[in-house]
C-alpha cells in the first residue's frame, strides 16, 4: 500500500479526503501529510514536518515548494484565502516557495510565488506578496506584506503599517535564501527513510547557486566597541538598515569633511560588527562615525561618532560612571555614587545628546530668574566622552547647589538647541525636565513638566514606540486637539508643527503639546509627506486622564473615526487594544466570521428613549476590512458612545442587504 492510503487511513483522518500528491513531488515517509492536501510536482517535504488539512481545508502547495524539517502547516476552520486560481484555500503556498526548519503557517494563509519563511517564523492569518522575505523567529499576523518586502528576524508585523514601511529585499539576503534552499535539496534524499512507490525525488528541481559560507566569527574578545554601538548596530540590521562608516583626521573634522570607509556586507550581527571592529583599528587616531543607511529611501537614518582621537582600540570608545541619582519622586532607578551626581535618567539624556553628537552646554537660575525664564550661561561641556562628561557636569551641579540647572543639546552643525532638559531644582528633584525638554533615544519612558512645575504631562512607552517606529519609517508627526464638546463633533484643532526628525526634539514637543493641552484630548498623527496623507491617527490623551502620573490610560487607542491602516494589533500576545473599553471575546468572534465570509462591519446607536421606538442612528462607516482595524473603531465607537445602545451590523455589499444585527453594548 502507499504511503499517501496509509497517511489517509490514520485514526484522526479516517473521515478526511485523500492528500492529492503528485507523482513527481517528494514526501518524507516521517513527514505527517492529511486530510485535502494539493501538493504539485517538485514539492519537498521533509521529515518532521506536519501538514494537517483536519480542520481548515483545502491546501495547496506549488510546484518546486520546500517544505523544510520541523515545518508545521494548519488552518483554522474558519476563514479562508483566494488562491491564484480564483479558488478559496485555508493555506496557499505559492510556486519556489521555501519554508525553513520549525515555521509554523496557520491559516488562513496565503504565500506568494518565491517567497521565503525563516526558522521558527509563524505567519498567522496573513497574506505574504510574491518574492517577500521572512526572517529568523519572527511574527506576521493580520496583515498584508507587499511583495518583494523583507521582514527582519524577530520582528513582530502585527499593525498594516508596519508591513507597509518594510525595507525592500535585498541581493544579500536572496543569497542567504539560495543558501538555506540548497541546504534543503542536499538534505532531501529518497533514499533516507522514504516509500520509493510514492516519494520520488523530482529530476526538475530548481538549481541553486551555491554560495560560499561565512565562518562564524566570535568577535567579543577583541571587542573595540561598547554595548550601546553594538545594540545600535543590532537595531540597525533588525529593521533592515545596512550599515556604513565614514573617517576624518582633526583637520578634516573642523571642516567637516569626512571619508567614507565602505559599508558592511552581509546581514549577521556579528559579520558586521566585526567589520565596524575592523574600520576602527584601521583609522585608529581618527574619528570615525557609524552610519545607518535606508537603502530602499537612499537616505541616512543614523549618524553617530564611534570613535574619536584620544580613544585607545581595543578599550570601549566612551566610558561609563556610576552615579548616585538625586530625589526622582520615584520615577526610575538609581546608582551608587558619589553626593551631587546627576540623576539616573538625566545620566541617560546626557548619554544620547553625546552619541547623537551634540554638543552639551550648561544654563542656571535661581527659583526668582527661573519663574520669569531668565537662565544664566554656565558655559560648555568640553568633553565628548562620556565619563568626563559626566564628572564635568556633577561639578556643575555641586557648584550651584539649590538652583535650576539645564543642559542644553546643540546641534554644531545647525547651530540650533535639540534639547534643553532641567537636571537639577531647588527642591533636590534631579530628574526633572523643562518644557523643552527631550527624550533620549532608546529610553522609553518620559516625563516633563511646566515652567513652574505644578503639572506634568507624560508619554506612555507604547506611544514613545509608536513615535520611534514612524520616525524609523521616514514619515513626519504632527498633532492636534480638542475638547469634550467638539471631540463628539470631530472638530480637531491643529497644533504647531513638530518639525525635524530627531526622536529626542519630537518627544520633547510632544510632551510641551500635552503640558499646554491639559484636559483636552490630543492626538498624534502620522504623516507621510511624499504621498501627502495621514497613516496614523492615535489619541494619547484624554481628559480624564491623571497627567501627573505621567502617561494616559488611553494611550493606544485611536480614534472611532480613524480607519487607517495603522491601527492594527498590538503587541504580538493576541491583544489588540489598550483602551479602556474593551469587546467580548464572543463579538470578536462573529466579527472575525463576517469579515471572513466577506461582508462588510457597520454600527449603530440610540439612547434609551430611542431604544423603545427602535429608532437608530448610523455611526461612523467602518471601510477596513482588516480584522484588527475593525476592533480597532468598533472600540472607539463604543467609548464614543458610553451609556447608550450600540449595535453590530453585517452587511452584504454585493447584495446591499443586511446579514446580521446584534447589541453588544447596553446603557
Amino acid at each position: 500500500m502507499g504511503s499517501r492510503t496509509a497517511l489517509a487511513s490514520r485514526p484522526w483522518s479516517k473521515h478526511l479526503a485523500d492528500p492529492q500528491i503528485d507523482p513527481a513531488a517528494y514526501v518524507h515517509s516521517f513527514a505527517n501529510v492529511v486530510g485535502d492536501v494539493r501538493i504539485q510536482p517538485g514539492v519537498s517535504v521533509a521529515p518532521g514536518s506536519s501538514i494537517r488539512a483536519d480542520e481548515g481545508t483545502p491546501f495547496w502547495i506549488g510546484s518546486n515548494v520546500l517544505i523544510q524539517h520541523g515545518v508545521v502547516v494548519h488552518g483554522l476552520e474558519t476563514g479562508r484565502v483566494l488562491g491564484d486560481d480564483d479558488r478559496e484555500y485555508s493555506v496557499w503556498i505559492g510556486p519556489g516557495t521555501c519554508v525553513a526548519h520549525l515555521a509554523l503557517i496557520h491559516g488562513p494563509v496565503y504565500l506568494g510565488n518565491n517567497c521565503f519563511i525563516g526558522f521558527r517564523s509563524t505567519v498567522l492569518n496573513a497574506r505574504v506578496g510574491d518574492g517577500a522575505v521572512v526572517m529568523m523567529h519572527s511574527l506576521v499576523q493580520d496583515v498584508e506584506i507587499p511583495p518583494n518586502k523583507l521582514v527582519p528576524s524577530g520582528a513582530m508585523i502585527t499593525q498594516q503599517h508596519q508591513a507597509d514601511s518594510l525595507p525592500d529585499v535585498q541581493a544579500g539576503d536572496r543569497r542567504f535564501v539560495q543558501q538555506i534552499a540548497s541546504m534543503q535539496g542536499q538534505s532531501a534524499s529518497p533514499t533516507q527513510g522514504t516509500n520509493p512507490t510514492v516519494c520520488v525525488l523530482p529530476e526538475s528541481l530548481p538549481a541553486v547557486t551555491p554560495v560560499t559560507e561565512t565562518p562564524y566569527i566570535n568577535s567579543i574578545d577583541n571587542m573595540t566597541i561598547n554595548s550601546d554601538i553594538t545594540n545600535q548596530i543590532r537595531s540597525l540590521l533588525a529593521q533592515g538598515y545596512g550599515i556604513g562608516a565614514e573617517h576624518a583626521n582633526e583637520r578634516r573634522f573642523k571642516t567637516k569633511s569626512w571619508q567614507s570607509c565602505g559599508t558592511a556586507e552581509g546581514f549577521r550581527p556579528d559579520q558586521v560588527i566585526a567589520t565596524v571592529e575592523g574600520w576602527l583599528q584601521e583609522f585608529a587616531g581618527e574619528y570615525v562615525r557609524l552610519i545607518g543607511i535606508d537603502q530602499g529611501a537612499k537616505r541616512r537614518v543614523v549618524e553617530v561618532i564611534i570613535q574619536r582621537p584620544g580613544d585607545v582600540p581595543g578599550s570601549p570608545s566612551r566610558g561609563t560612571t556610576t552615579t548616585k541619582a538625586l530625589s526622582s519622586g520615584g520615577s526610575g532607578r538609581s546608582t551608587a555614587g558619589q553626593a551631587g551626581s546627576l540623576a539616573g535618567d538625566g545620566a541617560n539624556q546626557l548619554r544620547a545628546l553625546l552619541h547623537q553628537g551634540c554638543k552639551i552646554g550648561l544654563e542656571y537660575a535661581t527659583a526668582r530668574r527661573f519663574k520669569t525664564g531668565s537662565w544664566l550661561t554656565g558655559g560648555t561641556i568640553t568633553s565628548h566622552r562620556e565619563g568626563e562628561a559626566l564628572q564635568e557636569l556633577n561639578r556643575f551641579l555641586a557648584d550651584h547647589s539649590n538652583e535650576y540647572v539645564r543642559i542644553i543639546g546643540i546641534d554644531a552643525n545647525g547651530k540650533r538647541r535639540v534639547a534643553e532638559i532641567v537636571v537639577q531644582r531647588p527642591n533636590g528633584n534631579g530628574n526633572g525636565k523643562s518644557s523643552g525638554s527631550s527624550s533620549s533615544i532608546g529610553h522609553k519612558s518620559t516625563s516633563v513638566g511646566s515652567a513652574g512645575g505644578s503639572k506634568a504631562g507624560g508619554l506612555t512607552p507604547e506611544v514613545v514606540e509608536t513615535i520611534r517606529g514612524l520616525l524609523a519609517s521616514g514619515y513626519s508627526i504632527g498633532t492636534e486637539h480638542t475638547d469634550k464638546r467638539r471631540f463628539k463633533a470631530k472638530s480637531w484643532d491643529t497644533c504647531p508643527t513638530i518639525d525635524g526628525g530627531r526622536e529626542a526634539e519630537v518627544l520633547a514637543k510632544l510632551e510641551t503639546c500635552l503640558a499646554d493641552h491639559a484636559g483636552e484630548y490630543v492626538r498624534i498623527i502620522g504623516i507621510d509627506r511624499v504621498g501627502k496623507r495621514r497613516v496614523l491617527e492615535q489619541i494619547i490623551q484624554r481628559p480624564g486622564d491623571s497627567v501627573a502620573a505621567g502617561r494616559s490610560s488611553s494611550s493606544a487607542s485611536t480614534s472611532a473615526a480613524n480607519n487607517s491602516p495603522s491601527n492594527g494589533f498590538g503587541g504580538g500576545n493576541g491583544g489588540y487594544s489598550n483602551s479602556a473599553v474593551r469587546l467580548d471575546n464572543s463579538v470578536v468572534t462573529q466579527v472575525r466570521s463576517l469579515l471572513a465570509q466577506g461582508y462588510k462591519i457597520g454600527t449603530e446607536h440610540t439612547d434609551k428613549r430611542r431604544f423603545k421606538a427602535k429608532s437608530w442612528q448610523s455611526c461612523a462607516p467602518i471601510t477596513s476590512t482588516h480584522e484588527s482595524e475593525v476592533l480597532r473603531a468598533l472600540e472607539g465607537c463604543l467609548a464614543e458612545h458610553n451609556g447608550e445602545y450600540v449595535r453590530l451590523l453585517g452587511i452584504d455589499p454585493a447584495a446591499k442587504r443586511r446579514v446580521l444585527e446584534t447589541i453588544i453594548q447596553r446603557p
